[in-house]
């Protein structure tokens, strides 16, 4: 059996501010500061919602919290591009909303954080995509995974400067952001009740043949290597499931107390409570997972059929859990985010001879996620503190060039034409539509897989014809 190809996605809702400049309570409303933030969007298409030609999706969420989700891929270099690319047209879009200020004679600059949670501990998501056959055994399958979601965050967490709650525990660090904020382990509700797995039926795509796995228990990741990680072990876990195999009984007792837990140990190795009994360290559950698949990909002969950037990331989850199990993390300090931001807070605590409450590293840490040009990303890459992977020309390119290889081509070239030629046009996940034209006509497109449909070509080909 070859590789399977999958599909897989990221939405990624962003924190947003406007921070006055000189100090003091902010010149306008988060809400206002999204508005502003949208203005050009609004203006060409009289819509805070709009589909991108790069294949994604723009748009204003609920809580004034600005959202991209990137094209469909079924590489972990795309992906990585088209994420990236978001970060890069949200952060022009701040330079625009900035000027306006600036005209306004508003003292204030507007910052994006690619991050999890506010100061008064709202939190918002990293929900990852991923497209999987239909089958009737779905629930259990992905409630055979609740373990490996639980203790992935000890890899692929990105840090989080915890206030600690008085008299109890002191504000100190843990490696993830949003362990605390779920509240069930599979469920279909989504904020209420926020679980690890979501399971409402959305496959944009044929619901007779695929369903989207929806996971929201993920931190966003400023680290190129740590997101790439995310994925890529995510996506073996299912090519293992998908074979109909089951992986090592990891079924905990609490799921919801456990990753609480496993977010606060950093060594991975605090004993969580198994349904029959047993005990076992997230470090022990993760390595049993990856073990196995490991196993599997083996028996396939499927390492044959990985491209570079998923051999390194097999690679990384060797590393890093051999780091984690000898406790000297210098071999992945600039690939696993919540080491390297812990790496550089406790320089700072040092110098500054402080603790984890100190304004100061709450300044550093808000810079970490910031995604303006004031944010901390570009000096981290460019001193190797963080590393990088792909090319920031690539990245340029994926603002404006969709994935060749599905359907996001499709609609980013049809997207790319009507702006071209200024037609009137709608599009989503499925649907292509030319409005108001003499002759309308719309396509469906239900397969994620498909980069080339010939009554696509023939209404970009019509939109030039008649320009």
């Amino acid at each position: 059996m070859t590789l399977p190809r999958r599909i897989f996605g990221i939405e990624t809702e962003y924190g947003i501010t406007c921070a006055a400049i000189g100090g003091g309570s902010p010149p306008i409303s988060a809400e206002d500061a999204a508005e502003l933030l949208f203005a050009p969007i609004t203006a060409a298409r009289q819509s805070t919602n709009a589909f991108l030609p790069n294949g994604a999706r723009l748009y204003l969420d609920v809580g004034a919290h600005p959202e991209y989700a990137t094209a469909e891929c079924d590489s972990l270099q795309d992906l990585l591009l088209n994420d990236l690319a978001g970060d890069a047209i949200l952060a022009d879009l701040i330079v625009k909303a900035d000027a306006q200020l600036a005209r306004k004679n508003i003292a204030g600059k507007l910052h994006l954080l690619k991050n999890n949670h506010d100061a008064i501990g709202n939190s918002y998501g990293c929900h990852e995509n991923y497209l999987i056959h239909r089958r009737r055994d779905y629930r259990e399958r992905i409630g055979s995974l609740v373990a490996f979601f639980v203790t992935r965050q000890i890899l692929v967490g990105s840090g989080y400067l915890d206030p600690g709650r008085q008299n109890i525990r002191p504000a100190h660090f843990a490696i993830s952001q949003r362990a605390n904020k779920i509240f069930d382990a599979v469920s279909n509700a989504s904020t209420r009740t926020r679980p690890m797995i979501n399971t409402r039926d959305e496959p944009h795509g044929d619901a007779q043949r695929y369903r989207r796995m929806h996971v929201i228990v993920g931190d966003s990741n400023m680290s190129e290597s740590t997101t790439a990680l995310k994925i890529a072990m995510t996506e073996a876990v299912l090519n293992v499931c998908s074979l109909g195999l089951k992986f090592p009984e990891f079924e905990l007792a609490y799921p919801v107390h456990a990753i609480r837990q496993a977010a606060q140990d950093l060594d991975g190795k605090a004993l969580l409570e198994m349904a029959d009994g047993r005990s076992a360290s997230a470090l022990e559950i993760q390595t049993a997972y990856y073990e196995f698949v490991q196993e599997v990909y083996a028996a396939q002969g499927w390492f044959s059929e990985l491209d570079e950037l998923r051999k390194y990331a097999f690679d990384l989850w060797y590393r890093a859990l051999q780091a984690l199990h000898s406790g000297n993390h210098e071999n992945v300090a600039n690939e696993i985010e919540w080491i390297a931001k812990r790496k550089l807070l406790d320089t700072y605590r040092e110098r500054l001879s402080c603790g984890y409450d100190d304004f100061r590293l709450a300044r550093i840490d808000f810079a970490w996620h910031d995604i303006s040009t004031d944010g901390l990303r570009n000096s981290l890459y460019a001193s190797g503190f963080l590393r990088s992977i792909v090319q920031d020309a690539d990245i340029v390119v994926a603002k404006t060039i969709p994935p060749q290889t599905t359907r996001a081509k499709l609609r980013g070239d049809f997207i790319a034409a009507a702006m071209d030629h200024r037609r009137d046009y709608f599009a989503d996940w499925q649907n292509l539509k030319l409005i108001h034209d003499a002759d309308p006509r719309s396509v469906l497109l239900q397969d994620p897989f498909c980069a080339f449909d010939a009554q696509v070509m023939e209404m970009i080909e019509q939109m030039e014809i008649t320009q």
